[in-house]
């Protein structure tokens, strides 16, 4: 695993996150999702797990799938999506009792859209980096 790829693409990918999410949930479904309270230590948290995804992402293709291109990156983000949308989506409807069926449905649609960017992102900024 090249190092420089994975830290690279793993940061592009977590500010590529941090940026869809706040366009579609902060501007495009704000009023479909609950939205946080204002804060700079919560802006900071988010930022850090969406950081935290795009290295989980860049670890994948760097280690495990050698994934070097959008095409490639993009279906393999596509299924981590709707795994990563699943999983937290099922534990929201388990623990918060304002989740609804049709919040379930439409974040895992989001999940799926956001995964498919940003790993297209992430495989394409391997591609660029070289082996």
């Amino acid at each position: 695993m090249k190092t420089k790829n994975f830290l690279v693409s793993g940061i592009v990918g977590g500010i590529v996150d941090f940026l869809l999410g706040w366009l579609f949930y902060g501007i495009l479904f704000k009023d479909f999702f609950p939205q946080p309270e204002e804060s700079s230590s919560t802006m900071v948290m988010i930022f850090l797990g969406c950081i935290t995804f795009g290295l989980f992402v860049a670890y994948i293709y760097t280690k495990w799938a050698q994934i070097t291109t959008a095409a490639t990156g993009a279906k393999a983000g596509a299924i981590i999506g709707i795994f990563m949308g699943l999983t937290h989506n099922f534990f929201n409807m388990a623990m918060n009792s304002e989740a609804t069926g049709q919040m379930f449905a439409m974040d895992v649609g989001i999940s799926i859209v956001m995964g498919a960017i940003i790993g297209a992102v992430i495989g394409m900024v391997n591609g660029k980096l070289g082996e």
